[in-house]
């Protein structure tokens, strides 16, 4: 995640000056753009070539994990490709769960032998954020640390990038950051611009019928938390407000349809809309402390970070209750919660008792873990993850300041 400097510096550094989130005060600035061709189709994935066309783009190179590599899945998309006349001239599959800076430098380097004209990345996060920074070296050269990392550093559009999410979750396709892990320090490193946007996304329903039930789970988990964060945001605006409410409401009606039925196309093609929506809303009005504690989590022990979203979402919801409760009473509407005998902040916690009960409800559909003791954090490691959480560039997005002794203690709840 960037910092506020991308958007309106004015309006941010107000907003930050008084603590007040955008949706507190009638906005003097907020800009949208979405640079992302979207389409929408049960077997768009298969039948896309006309786009590629229309792209000026005849030669593609693919980048995907090995798991698409090995399923068939990448080879049917390039048939397809060569059925409409696009060629597939080389393909890098050696994309990790969490991608570093050599892998990113060798599938570049291999785009760039392969004569390739565009890009075309077929995965989750990690082969999404491999595609977007191995484009900058593609299109411009040069060091991607050093040169590119931090915010806005890209000075002209890259070349064309298809992408094709293969999860409803991250909304990477239609999203302006990549986060790749730099082995020299150690670290996480953040790339933002709006040049890292996809070209286009395609979003195919189909791909995704074969996820298994607790990664439909954590990823829709992280959907409902990108959605949620988005629309309590210092930096939330109308045109977000409207993508997060409505992918709320999709994720309520149709999640759990899609862990308990992963056969059920239609819940898995809302998903995937909603994970879209839900990744628009954020890229422009940025994340809080969910995911400030998410990152450090993952950074420091490792877990998944939409297992740690859906983990720490609810604790999240409560350490800022005391200034978003009418945000959140408004959420509690979209759970389907009658809130017209509630007052503001009774509807508040009711919508935070929801996101509870719905881990729960997971936990019970596929297992998946709602504490930290039972995804291999050790109690001694909590205050390095809340320290981490207040260090954390999202942080300085969330509606309240994010303190070490408060979110310590939410860390330590989530335990």
């Amino acid at each position: 995640m960037g910092m506020a400097r991308w958007w309106g510096q004015t309006l941010v550094d107000s907003q930050r000056a008084l603590r007040l989130p955008c949706w507190a005060v009638i906005p003097e600035f907020y800009q949208f753009f979405l640079n992302t061709k979207i389409l929408f189709q049960a077997g768009i994935s298969q039948n896309f070539g006309h786009e590629c066309e229309q792209l000026g783009v005849q030669k593609l190179f693919l980048i995907c994990d090995p798991f698409f590599a090995q399923n068939g899945l990448a080879d049917s998309i390039q048939e397809a490709l060569a059925n409409s006349g696009i060629q597939t001239v080389g393909r890098f599959s050696e994309v990790p769960p969490k991608s570093e800076i050599q892998v990113v430098q060798k599938c570049a380097e291999a785009a760039m032998a392969s004569g390739a004209e565009a890009l075309l990345a077929l995965g989750g996060g990690s082969a999404m954020d491999t595609a977007k920074t191995a484009n900058i070296l593609f299109s411009l050269g040069g060091d991607l640390v050093n040169d590119y990392s931090g915010s806005q550093t890209i000075s002209e559009p890259l070349k064309p990038l298809i992408a094709i999410p293969t999860t409803a979750g991250t909304g990477s396709e239609v999203t302006s950051s990549a986060v790749i892990f730099d082995e020299a320090s150690q670290s996480k490193l953040s790339f933002n611009d709006f040049n890292l946007r996809p070209t286009l996304a395609l979003l195919d329903p189909e791909i995704t019928l074969s996820m298994p039930p607790k990664l439909t789970a954590m990823t829709g988990m992280d959907a409902l938390t990108h959605a949620i964060e988005s629309y309590t945001s210092l930096q939330a605006n109308p045109m977000s407000d409207a993508l997060a409410m409505k992918a709320i409401k999709i994720i309520k009606n149709h999640l759990l349809s899609a862990v308990r039925q992963g056969d059920d196309l239609e819940a898995r093609s809302n998903m995937l809309v909603a994970a879209n929506m839900a990744g628009i809303a954020f890229d422009h009005a940025m994340v809080g402390v969910v995911h400030a504690m998410s990152h450090a989590t993952g950074g420091i022990a490792h877990v998944a970070h939409g297992l740690a979203n859906s983990i720490y979402l609810p604790f999240g919801m409560e350490f800022n209750l005391e200034v978003a409760a009418e945000r959140y009473a408004g959420i509690a509407r979209r759970f389907g919660i009658d809130t017209r005998l509630l007052n503001t902040d009774e509807a508040a916690r009711a919508a935070i008792a929801y996101v509870k009960q719905l881990r729960k409800d997971l936990y019970v559909a596929c297992g998946l873990e709602f504490r930290l003791r039972d995804v291999g954090v050790n109690e001694d490691q909590l205050e390095a993850i809340a320290q981490a959480a207040t260090e954390d560039g999202t942080s300085f997005f969330n509606p309240r300041e994010v303190g070490y002794d408060d979110v310590y203690l939410k860390i330590k709840e989530a335990y």
